[in-house]
């Protein structure tokens, strides 16, 4: 039981930190300057034939000079071919070249040789973006010597409880890293909403030393920027950046991504995080072990009911302040914070050891 307590004390004043460095990253707002940043928009794709359109309408629909942005789309092995038909903007279709095992990465890679400009942002097919986010970065570029820069991300929902548990899951993830980068240990961001230099790229060498991992094109790359130029980069926390998404359609599709992202923090190069993955596993293990002791009258009723009520208020506190910087409100926070340690020990547990599938493949 001192070991619980413990475990709760740690997390408690952990998440309290992240709050704290939360409140620590102001709020951009910038949008006067003249634009002068040229930016290549980089965006990955497979068989999202649907969903591109909208992205590219979305894109069409930005407060910013055409001839300052251009869009590389990355063909990964789709199906069926996409083709677009005459844009306001510079659009290329490139194949991915396949050389590792992260598609992602290697499109990333690969249209690296095209781009023109100094400045990559890149984005997902299934994405839309709003209208002064690139006239938001380019603002913070010219006030800050920067050289990378993470965004936030959210999901478009309706009010059913699969996508509200999804946005409560995101939330906490968005909090948590907007949280880190307020105390000066950045080791989370999206690669659905991050820009940085190609100079800076090259500089890193890459996706080198972590290619062989399906996933964290964003975090591997971030974590090795922090490493060397933590000065360089910075969080945008600004409601003009803020990407949308959509959910996932079913329990299983949400299991497999969050496998897929839980698959690579063995790898991290950020001690905090981590640390931070570590602590939260074993907050929510310790979670499901105090319920059961509880259950069983093995630890006084008390105990478990004052672990249960700590951790809810503490994530509440964290997903409550991002989710009012996302405009989002929150529902089913109560069921959603009762399901959810059995759903994130269970995703990482099998992420140890399992297979998970996406985009119509199988992944270790």
């Amino acid at each position: 039981m001192l070991f619980l307590f413990v475990i709760l004390h740690l997390y408690f004043a952990t998440i309290l930190l992240l709050i704290y460095g939360f409140t620590k990253v102001k709020t951009y707002y910038s949008i006067d300057l003249k634009p002068k940043t040229a930016f290549a928009i980089i965006v990955p794709f497979r068989n999202e034939a649907d969903n591109l359109p909208l992205l590219l309408e979305s894109f069409s629909k930005l407060n910013y000079p055409m001839d300052l942005f251009e869009v590389i789309l990355v063909d990964d092995e789709s199906e069926e071919e996409f083709s677009t038909q005459h844009s306001v903007f510079s659009i290329q279709i490139i194949k991915n070249n396949r050389v590792s095992n992260s598609p992602k990465k290697d499109a990333i890679t690969t249209a690296i040789p095209f781009v023109k400009t100094d400045w990559i942002i890149t984005t997902d097919a299934d994405c839309i973006v709003p209208e002064n986010w690139l006239l938001t970065l380019d603002n913070y570029i010219q006030h800050n010597k920067v050289s990378m820069i993470a965004g936030a991300v959210t999901y478009n929902c309706d009010t059913t409880f699969l996508q509200q548990f999804q946005q409560l899951d995101l939330a906490s993830l968005q909090g948590a890293t907007m949280g880190s980068f307020g105390i000066d240990k950045g080791f989370m961001c999206n690669g659905a909403n991050l820009a940085y230099t190609k100079s800076l790229f090259k500089k890193l060498n890459g996706f080198d030393g972590n290619n062989k991992i399906a996933s964290g094109d964003d975090v591997f790359l971030l974590q090795k920027a922090m490493a060397k130029y933590p000065e360089k980069v910075h969080y945008l926390k600004s409601k003009n950046t803020i990407v949308t998404t959509s959910p996932l359609p079913d329990w299983k599709s949400l299991f497999d991504q969050r496998v897929r992202w839980a698959s690579k923090t063995a790898a991290y190069q950020s001690n905090f995080g981590q640390f931070v993955a570590i602590l939260v596993f074993v907050a929510n293990l310790g979670w499901i072990f105090s319920l059961g002791l509880g259950i069983f009258r093995l630890i006084p009723i008390e105990n478990m009911v004052l672990f249960l009520i700590i951790k809810f208020i503490v994530d509440t506190l964290l997903i409550q302040k991002t989710n009012a910087f996302l405009g989002n409100k929150s529902h089913y926070l109560v069921l959603g914070n009762l399901i959810y340690p059995f759903f994130s020990v269970g995703v990482a547990l099998y992420s140890l050891f399992g297979k998970y599938e996406w985009k119509g493949r199988r992944f270790k």
